[in-house]
């Protein structure tokens, strides 16, 4: 039986489509739409508005960034609940049974076929769309620098988290260490440092579109009270869209 059906959004979205800016933004964990078939993976619908369902804000920023920088945006539906677009296709937090203490009884004692129909409806569809994106621009000539664009809960597991911003990294990133600089140039801006993720081997996007490419990558976190309504968007949308061109300027004509 497929996954999707005829009432069920397409796995990706693209926004901008051809612009000509030199970042391809993308936002893995943009939406909280379940398949019809999945129901609400057996959650009360509250669930969804919580950070265990999307990364709050983050597609807001993402629109708005793609507007400023004149980049193409590629995000997905779903939400991270049904498949992480974040992880490897075969980590195990791909398909949690258990997130930030919510059980989600759909995704208990999944079958390889389950899973695998999740993997080929929404996860594989998502990294092929990233993936042609970058070979067109590659094949064009195009020098581009991948903005992963992500959101993070102001407290987990009870713990309180001061940084406004992050910034994740590899071990070297030299995109990642100018806007570190710059960032922590903004005044009274508590800024992250591989915080409050490091980039240590969970993360997926990144490794497979740049790092595999031998190219940089940028993965931004926003916590999400700051990104909670349009004037906390429009004030991430302002410092991101004026410091990620310092970062990466446009050929002079």
């Amino acid at each position: 039986m497929r996954l999707l059906g005829p009432g069920d959004p397409a796995p990706v979205s693209v926004q901008n489509p051809g612009a000509v800016g030199p970042f391809l933004l993308v936002c893995d964990h943009a939406g909280r739409a379940t398949p019809l078939s999945l129901g609400r993976l057996g959650l009360a619908e509250a669930a969804f508005e919580q950070h265990i369902a999307w990364d709050i804000g983050a597609l807001d920023l993402a629109r708005r960034l793609a507007v400023i920088l004149d980049a193409t945006l590629i995000h997905q539906a779903y939400s991270r609940l049904v498949i992480d677009c974040n992880r490897a296709p075969d980590h195990p937090g791909a398909i949690l049974a258990v997130s930030d203490g919510w059980v989600i009884p759909g995704n208990e004692a999944l079958s390889p076929a389950e899973v695998a129909g999740r993997v080929e409806a929404i996860h594989a569809p998502y990294h092929g769309a990233i993936a042609a994106e970058l070979d067109t621009r590659a094949g064009a000539g195009r020098e581009t620098l991948l903005v992963c664009v992500h959101s993070f809960t102001p407290k987990m597991a009870g713990h309180a988290r001061p940084w406004h911003v992050g910034i994740l990294h590899g071990p070297e990133s030299p995109a990642c260490e100018a806007l570190l600089d710059l960032l922590r140039r903004e005044n009274g801006l508590v800024v992250g440092d591989n915080e409050p993720y490091a980039m240590d081997g969970t993360d997926y996007t990144a490794p497979l579109h740049a790092w595999a490419r031998g190219a940089d990558v940028v993965e931004i976190e926003v916590r999400q009270d700051l990104i909670a309504d349009d004037a906390g968007v429009d004030l991430m949308a302002e410092l991101f869209g004026r410091l990620l061109p310092l970062i990466f300027p446009e050929p002079a004509p």
